[in-house]
């Protein structure tokens, strides 16, 4: 079996979302002894925003520049990384109400038509089967459902929708909320985070 464990936050070290997309991957290789582990930091190694020259080069056009290139050959990277994977373990941290940028990069080139999603008579329909993915939730206030600022989630219900376009539907979420609201909301949210990660099963 494969992992393909990804990170996106900006802040290394003191990330919560990387401890615990971390502690999610760990669970998995525990449960799981013979599997293989990939991981992409898309913070140290993003790739570019698109641009006209990417939107002419998936059309046929000529590649003439080395940075256009190697994004491109990133790109496929990044989807042969997806194809392989059975499991999919994703650090998400929200920043100002939705996904980091970097993450938005890696998306961008993962959901791609005829690739990860066809359109047909009924609509369009993922093209991605039999793959579970985990993702590491972390965010500074509280956005849940039924919250007052629950209408300003982008984040999770944004991250879950276009998976679920590619054929990802098996999503499990770990969320922190409340990080910023004081330390001990802090250590609340990351332990109740660290018991679920706990009470995970093959």
């Amino acid at each position: 079996m494969q992992l393909l464990h990804i990170d996106s936050s900006v802040l290394g070290i003191h990330s919560a979302s990387r401890a615990l997309s971390a502690e999610i991957a760990a669970r998995q290789v525990a449960l799981r002894p013979d599997i293989q582990v990939t991981y992409r930091d898309l913070a140290a190694d993003a790739a570019l925003h698109l641009s006209p020259a990417h939107l002419a080069a998936w059309q046929g056009g000529a590649v003439e520049d080395s940075v256009l290139g190697a994004d491109l050959a990133k790109g496929g990277v990044y989807l042969e990384e997806l194809f392989a994977a059975d499991i999919i373990v994703i650090g998400a941290p929200m920043y100002n109400f939705s996904i980091p940028s970097q993450l938005k990069g890696w998306i961008d080139r993962v959901v791609v038509a005829g690739k990860t999603f066809r359109y047909g008579a009924n609509g369009a329909e993922g093209l991605l089967k039999n793959k579970k993915v985990f993702i590491a939730s972390s965010r500074g206030s509280v956005y849940a459902p039924g919250s007052p600022a629950a209408a300003l989630e982008h984040h999770e219900s944004y991250l879950t929708g276009v998976l679920s376009f590619i054929g990802l539907t098996d999503i499990t979420i770990v969320r922190a909320e409340g990080l910023a609201l004081g330390a001990e909301a802090k250590e609340a949210a990351m332990l109740k985070a660290r018991e679920n990660i706990a009470a995970m099963a093959a």
